[in-house]
């Protein structure tokens, strides 16, 4: 698995034009997703690597989305796959919405990097509540829209009654942590 190093990382972003408000949620995304991960009781392994990467690649073609409208998860798996980052890519395809959101499945390096996004706004560390408050104001400009949003609630979720039980200390003592 080729999994690019933070500097790495970083030189994608500037390669691909990242706004610098985009770079500064990226690198919160990344810090709430390794917080999660360096708080892990070690009863599940969780690539450490792929998350940091995953997390700091996240929204690599949201800059551009903005200009054309184009889905960013998608545009930035499809970037990712042509750059040979297949395990990042299909990550990043699924930060907007999870592929697998039955809380039956085991967790995973997705469900982190998906969570960790839904508490960041902007470059700020916030609610679940907060965080989706934005998003209906910002993109729910229509009612299929706004209902996705709210559909995304319910999956953050049952993200979070699977990540609690493999977690050192409720998920909320790490989140402020952050603060």
């Amino acid at each position: 698995m080729k999994i690019p190093d933070i500097n790495e990382c970083l030189k994608l972003l500037e390669l691909y034009n990242t706004l610098p408000n985009v770079l500064q949620h990226s690198l919160q995304v990344q810090k709430v997703a390794l917080a999660l991960v360096d708080n892990m009781n070690g009863n599940i392994f969780i690539n450490r690597e792929l998350v940091s990467a995953s997390a700091l690649l996240h929204d690599i073609t949201k800059s551009r989305a903005l200009k054309t409208g184009e889905k960013h998860d998608i545009s930035g798996k499809e970037l990712l796959e042509s750059l040979g980052y297949p395990e990042i890519a299909s990550i990043v395809g699924q930060h907007v919405y999870l592929n697998n959101t039955s809380p039956d499945a085991p967790l995973n390096e997705a469900d982190i990097v998906y969570y960790a996004d839904k508490r960041v706004m902007h470059d700020e560390v916030v609610s679940v509540d907060r965080r989706i408050d934005d998003l209906l104001q910002r993109y729910g400009t229509t009612p299929e829209r706004y209902n996705t949003i709210l559909e995304n609630k319910k999956v953050i979720a049952i993200v979070e009654k699977k990540l609690q039980p493999h977690l050192t200390k409720p998920i909320e003592t790490i989140i402020a942590s952050l603060l």
